[in-house]
């Protein structure tokens, strides 16, 4: 058994070297312990110093492309390499390595395909209270629409089978974080969340350059997580409600029409027509965004199959 422990890097010399020396060469239930750098095209001395503190591989992007696709270069260049069991952690040391072997336990154990760590948010004291909110709310929202009970969504130190690396494909961007869960709870992945420490703060985060900022790209995210993987049910939504409002205006008017006094209220019956097309068309959005989204699965499981039938007969890629 391989395991492969992944960490993303942009402009990270300055904590690369520390997050580093607290990584584990030996883990229970592994025979080999690899470590992977991802160098998302850094201008400082990342490479250099990974190389320097022992790191077995280094994949390099020539320019930044962002936190998203560099993991999903991790997860390629493991799968690659032949991992059984994928780490990712922090560059910045955020995570407590000695937590390892409990996030990789539930996959050993045949348990989970897919573990997240679970911070002690509220007693993180580095953390706003807007950002604590704004990661119960993320949390919330991939509970809702991946139908999982993962208490901690935004976190990034988690255990990726090989099974379930195969099978992820991030379309956001920003983060991986919450589509990967929400991929696994809708492909039936076993997941689940072990609690874990996390160090001091070494660095200010690099996916928070402003409260207004952040705050923007949360609800931009949530809002797109419902649009990929609930189509149906966000613009389904939308419509009943605009049809709703047009079906009341509608009544009022006739009310207004029965007792005689329609005349001076025809500006409601053109709200209420312009509400009920408004919430038809939006109907036919929701079943079209729900036709969209069964096309990407079957892309999804395509994608898939190919990667199970270009292996040997080890079981490794060819």
């Amino acid at each position: 058994m391989k395991l492969i422990i992944q960490i993303p890097c942009f402009n990270e010399a300055a904590t690369l070297a520390i997050a580093l020396a607290a990584l584990p060469r030996e883990v229970t239930g592994f025979d080999v312990v690899e470590w992977l750098v991802i160098d998302d095209g850094s201008q400082d001395d990342t490479v250099t110093v990974a190389k320097a503190n022992g790191v077995d591989h280094v994949v390099r992007h020539t320019h930044n492309l962002g936190l998203a696709q560099t993991f999903m270069t991790g997860l390629e260049a493991c799968l690659s390499l032949g991992a059984d069991v994928i780490v990712n952690t922090d560059a910045d040391n955020q995570y407590h390595a000695g937590d390892i072997p409990a996030l990789t336990a539930p996959i050993l154990e045949g348990r989970a395909e897919l573990v997240v760590g679970a911070r002690p948010i509220a007693a993180i004291e580095h953390f706003s209270g807007l950002k604590k909110y704004l990661q119960r709310l993320g949390s919330w929202a991939v509970r809702v629409a991946s139908s999982t009970d993962i208490p901690d969504a935004p976190s990034g130190f988690r255990a990726i089978s090989r099974a379930a690396a195969e099978r992820l494909m991030v379309f956001n961007d920003y983060t991986y974080t919450l589509e990967t869960i929400i991929q696994a709870g809708q492909k039936n992945m076993p997941i689940t969340s072990v609690p874990v420490r996390v160090n001091e703060d070494l660095r200010p985060s690099r996916l928070v350059k402003s409260v207004p900022s952040y705050i923007k790209r949360s609800m931009i995210t949530i809002v797109r997580i419902f649009v990929i993987y609930r189509p149906f049910r966000f613009f389904g939504t939308i419509g009943a409600i605009l049809f709703a409002a047009g079906f009341l205006v509608a009544l009022r008017f006739l009310f207004y029409y029965a007792t005689g006094d329609g005349e001076g209220h025809v500006q409601s019956l053109l709200l209420a027509v312009l509400l009920l097309g408004m919430g038809f068309q939006t109907v036919l959005i929701a079943f079209l965004a729900d036709l969209l989204a069964a096309n990407r699965k079957l892309l999804e499981d395509v994608r898939y199959r190919a990667r199970v039938w270009s292996r040997d007969d080890t079981g490794r890629p060819v």
